[in-house]
């Protein structure tokens, strides 16, 4: 600080550094016993208290006692808070830190802490209402401090923080606008939660809730949450919620109708409800596509339908995560030690390996899908759709077992027109020739595609990404699936080094280094595609060599 003396002279005082204390490893180790004691106490009152009211479901405890009830929760919280932030304190050696994952310490404090008194709470509704969304805000509060000082948990604390968003919401019934208020902040910790650990099945099938009345947002995120290293198991039931209404032959008329048949293929599939329905239904689907295509023009919607409709079907091809399906028996290691590379004879399916009734439906909706997608060259808005199913066929060539089940009806000679056609817009060649990732070179750091988030965690992408391409700290969660303008060349780019990668094998594309053109291998020199109807293998979208048109996007201002 300056000060002014006699004559005008100024002068600097120096302030003196505040003295800081150490703290020894046998004092945190005390404090941590200490606090543990104390924990016990406190958490033993709370669950006499809940048990007590709990076998009481007749007795409505006034305001002073759910107060009392609440205080004595908040206390339990923040002795939880301590014995975390002593245990992860910078000092702390190794034994200590671990402590709390040793006795489950995270599950402990949600299940005493919060949950059995938000259960409670629950129970004793409408009279309970004011009284629980206080203890959902001042937990919502609490959890928040847990995120922010001890970082170390943080996947947990941000599932705790959706957790109680969900609670808010279900709570909000009469209240419109604080019940979207709580679906958003709930999403968003989920969201977030996915993006630390996006194998956690657990954590799709949350979202899959909350994407309500969203028909296609739902399916990918159920099917994604059985797709994923870590499935949730209750998502084979859950999913039913998103099925059974539309099987109905009354429900859903209140929804897209493309949507609608699309989510319906994929219900009798899964179900094997109404089978004899199911052929018609794809090619009513199939046919609603081609106009569904042309008539979106709002960047989010286009890329978001790209992606769901791609991944939801590719999850399909795996029957849904259930152990008996060809693809996942192929590409799955048996073990975690043959995880890697040299062990693609886990890809060899076995000669009594047979495609089950769901696989064989799921083929016939990804063909038929894909016949009509990849039939409109040139058309942005397939693009999405294409990165996935090229990102997942680039996956199955390395098992041959997988690629077994799929490569004699894939529209291979499709794929290497829409590769030709990107080609003519593109000049650096020595980019997708490289074996290496194509990154941005302009950028600073990694910035991964809204479809790149969206797969992130799926059993076919992992040797796909660098591993620091989600490492990018400044996308804010709300920009991550946001499309701007520059992504359609890096998505075009992706595509054409994908097909690279793929024709590199010589069995099914071909790539001419010289001439820069994609062909297919002989054996797989066809455009005729499963699932497409006789019109669209016709005169509107064939010219009369036999190969597809250059589609326009059609000018639309509905953004179905």
């Amino acid at each position: 600080m300056t000060s002014k003396h006699e004559g005008g002279i100024e002068s600097t005082k120096l302030i003196t550094q505040l003295e800081t204390q150490t703290i020894s490893q046998e004092q945190l180790i005390a404090i941590v016993k200490n606090t543990y004691v104390e924990l016990v106490e406190a958490e033993s009152k709370c669950m006499e208290v809940v048990n007590s009211l709990s076998s009481q479901s007749e007795t409505q405890p006034d305001n002073e006692q759910w107060e009392a009830l609440i205080d004595q929760h908040m206390t339990l919280l923040r002795i939880h808070h301590t014995f975390f932030v002593a245990s992860q304190h910078p000092p702390a050696n190794q034994a200590l830190r671990r402590l709390p994952s040793k006795y489950a310490m995270p599950a402990r404090m949600w299940r005493h802490g919060i949950h059995s008194l938000l259960e409670l709470l629950r129970h004793r509704l409408p009279h309970s209402l004011g009284n629980m969304r206080k203890f959902i805000d001042l937990t919502s509060s609490k959890m928040q401090l847990y995120y922010r000082t001890v970082p170390a948990f943080e996947d947990i604390w941000m599932e705790c923080l959706g957790d109680l968003g969900r609670y808010g919401m279900a709570i909000e019934d009469d209240d419109i606008q604080a019940k979207e208020v709580w679906t958003s902040v709930s999403r968003k910790w989920y969201l977030k939660a996915s993006d630390k650990v996006p194998t956690e099945g657990r954590l799709y099938h949350h979202l899959a809730v909350l994407a309500r009345p969203n028909l296609l947002q739902q399916l990918y995120y159920y099917t994604k949450s059985l797709c994923v290293p870590k499935p949730f198991s209750s998502s084979r039931k859950s999913i039913m919620t998103l099925f059974d209404p539309i099987l109905n032959p009354k429900g859903a008329q209140h929804s897209r109708s493309i949507d609608v048949a699309f989510v319906k293929a994929h219900g009798i599939l899964y179900s094997n409800k109404l089978p004899s329905e199911f052929g018609l239904t794809v090619d009513t689907f199939c046919k609603m596509l081609e106009n569904h295509i042309g008539r979106t023009t709002t960047s989010r919607r286009r890329v978001e339908s790209g992606y769901c409709i791609a991944i939801s079907n590719c999850c399909g091809l795996l029957s849904y995560g259930q152990d008996d399906s060809v693809i996942l028996k192929a590409i799955r290691p048996q073990h975690a030690e043959e995880a890697t590379e040299a062990t693609t004879e886990l890809g060899k399916a076995t000669s009594e390996s047979k495609p089950n009734r769901t696989e064989e439906g799921a083929l016939k909706l990804f063909e038929g899908t894909s016949g009509v997608v990849l039939r409109r060259l040139g058309d942005p808005n397939t693009l999405p759709y294409l990165h996935v199913v090229m990102v997942f066929i680039f996956h199955l060539s390395r098992y041959s077992g997988a690629m077994s089940f799929i490569e004699g009806t894939f529209p291979w000679k499709l794929v290497s027109l829409q590769l030709n056609a990107l080609l003519l817009s593109y000049r650096e060649h020595h980019r997708i020739q490289d074996e290496g990732f194509p990154r941005q070179e302009k950028e600073p750091a990694p910035r991964p595609l809204p479809e790149d988030f969206a797969m992130k965690g799926l059993l076919w992408v992992d040797k796909y990404y660098p591993l620091d391409w989600f490492s990018n700290d400044k996308i804010d969660d709300d920009e991550k699936y946001f499309e701007v303008a520059s992504m359609t060349d890096h998505r075009k780019e992706r595509i054409l080094w994908l097909g690279c990668r793929i024709a590199k094998s010589g069995k099914w594309l071909t790539y001419d280094e010289t001439s820069h053109q994609f062909g297919v291998v002989a054996d797989y020199d066809s455009t005729v595609t499963p699932g497409a109807s006789d019109d669209e293998k016709g005169e509107s979208a064939m010219d009369s060599d036999g190969d597809p048109v250059i589609a326009t996007p059609e000018s639309s201002d509905d953004d179905e």
